[in-house]
């Protein structure tokens, strides 16, 4: 299905009235500070990375996230740019999006599936398929495990690859150009998606467009891999803002999108029923008082796992940014710019515990770990950090 719309870069519980927020007959849970304990406290973390003279492919570690011990388990997959990744909601398969501008000798990137050994956490490659346009970037697994979305940043496109069974991809079941342009003329010429996100109960699915300043809102029909544009088609962000990644929130009833261009975090409101995001504030991702700079952009948001907090990546500025979630009135509180100890965050991470996060330093090839308190969400380096050739995107899978 083609419809026209009007990247490396390129390459625990406070109930809270939601009166206050806005929305009538109901309320808003915030759980702070932490999830229930969870008997599962072994995971495989998987690394993305461009690939390059320190890096072939995505890396493994094994995590104890009671003790936060990391090891090291070796080179997992060989591939090309396996930069952003996307776990199948079993954990048996691992998805890769590998940006490039050509595949098999045509336009476009690609996507990897891989099969996950139970035993080893090594990854044994199913199948691979276009995602149809330029520069593949980011990717996600429909709840039903169905369906994977594609953002393609330099296509400025989305595509939905249908999932079989044993977790193989099927060619593309839709494929949508987005048109336009927004006001910044370096970056913002033509559309660039970002990141492609479906909701918590899976009905739509969230682009984010860092050239048109729109989240482009889709229904999303997993069982066909079908999208069609939601009425309204797209929430808009200020002019400049340059979206990039978005976020819902534990309780459903919320979003966030890091705004690239302006270092900007956006607070949604999210009407579950229609799938209409209204915003409700723009803060920056900087200290207060610390001006924007042209070196300086985001990346990556993140909600704890325990809905008290949002955190954020600053490139340039290199810090990693805390918020916390103010009970009462849901708008948010900044409470910290942690150093990320190297360059260009591209991305970063907080394990399924929540008492871990782990920063990815593309600029400098590392990935630092830091203690996350509990009760306040700040941020605290334990002093360990691993080289990775430019890591870009960590998952974790239960092992």
């Amino acid at each position: 299905m083609h419809l026209l719309l009007s990247r490396r870069d390129f390459a625990n519980t406070l109930l809270v009235s939601t009166a206050s927020l806005g929305i009538a007959g109901c309320e808003t849970v915030f759980q702070h500070p932490l999830p229930k304990t969870s008997a599962t406290q072994r995971y495989r973390m998987y690394v993305g990375t461009y690939t390059g003279p320190k890096s072939q492919g995505i890396h493994g570690f094994n995590l104890n996230s009671h003790t936060g011990s990391v090891e090291f388990f070796g080179l997992v997959a060989s591939a090309k740019n396996p930069t952003f990744l996307a776990v199948h909601p079993t954990g048996k398969y691992l998805y890769a999006a590998n940006e490039t501008a050509e595949w098999n000798g045509a336009r476009g990137g690609y996507v990897s599936a891989y099969r996950i050994d139970a035993s080893s956490g090594h990854l044994s490659l199913l199948n691979e398929q276009s995602s149809v346009g330029d520069g593949p970037c980011h990717l996600s697994v429909d709840h039903t495990g169905r369906c994977l979305l594609v953002a393609n940043y330099g296509g400025g496109s989305v595509t939905v690859l249908p999932l079989n069974a044993d977790g193989s991809l099927r060619p593309h079941s839709a494929f949508v150009q987005h048109a336009g342009a927004s006001i910044n003329p370096g970056r913002q010429k033509e559309p660039h998606a970002h990141s492609f996100n479906v909701s918590p109960d899976n009905r739509f699915a969230f682009a984010a467009d860092l050239g048109l300043d729109r989240i482009v809102v889709y229904r999303l029909a997993a069982n066909d891999g079908r999208i069609t544009p939601n009425d309204p088609p797209f929430s808009a962000l200020t002019p400049g803002s340059g979206p990039r990644h978005f976020a819902f929130h534990p309780n459903g009833a919320s979003a966030f999108v890091i705004n690239e261009l302006k270092c900007t975090l956006t607070a949604f409101r999210y009407n579950a029923a229609r799938g209409v995001l209204t915003e409700t504030q723009t803060i920056s991702t900087l200290p207060p008082g610390e001006a924007m700079r042209p070196e300086f952009s985001t990346a990556e948001v993140a909600v704890h796992p325990g809905g008290g907090f949002v955190y954020g990546s600053n490139r340039g500025h290199d810090s990693i940014v805390v918020f916390a979630i103010e009970p009462g009135t849901g708008l948010l509180r900044w409470v910290q710019n942690e150093s990320t100890q190297g360059k260009t965050p591209r991305n970063f991470a907080i394990d399924p515990s929540g008492r871990w996060l782990f920063a990815e330093n593309q600029g400098s090839d590392s990935i630092v770990q830091y203690r996350i308190d509990s009760s306040t969400g700040r941020l605290a380096s334990t002093g360990k950090r691993w080289d990775v050739g430019a890591p870009v995107c960590i998952r974790f899978v239960a092992a």
